[in-house]
């Protein structure tokens, strides 16, 4: 069983920097790939970014690439996101979820957190 909670959204202003934390419980949380997803008001969700359990395989959504950086800490249990450049159609509240691998499908992830509220400014 694993745990997550989202840390570390707010309000940034556009062309600024934010950085969410997904931090885990559960010993199995280094054994398995983390997502990140948003949901916008009034959008479906959509995948952002994924991060393989070693680290060693990384893929961004289109939207997102050279802005974003995800990364992972396992000894501390926690994946990272660093937004950057950040622009107001990034608004979303931000999910992270764990699963066996590290795919760009929801269904592929058996654990949620509850979010974390991203708010860019114009």
């Amino acid at each position: 069983q694993v745990q997550l909670v989202e840390s570390g959204g707010g309000l940034v202003q556009a062309g600024g920097s934010l950085r969410v934390s997904c931090a885990a419980s559960g010993r199995t949380f280094s054994r398995n790939a983390v997502a990140w997803f948003r949901r916008a008001p009034g959008k479906e969700r959509e995948f952002v970014t994924t991060i393989s359990a070693s680290g060693g395989f990384i893929y961004y959504a289109d939207s997102v690439k050279g802005r974003f950086t995800i990364s992972r800490d396992n000894a501390e249990n926690t994946v990272f996101l660093q937004m950057n450049s950040l622009k107001p159609e990034d608004t979303a509240v931000y999910y992270c979820a764990a699963g066996p691998l590290a795919l760009t499908s929801s269904v592929g992830y058996e654990y949620w957190g509850q979010g974390t509220q991203v708010t860019v400014s114009s």
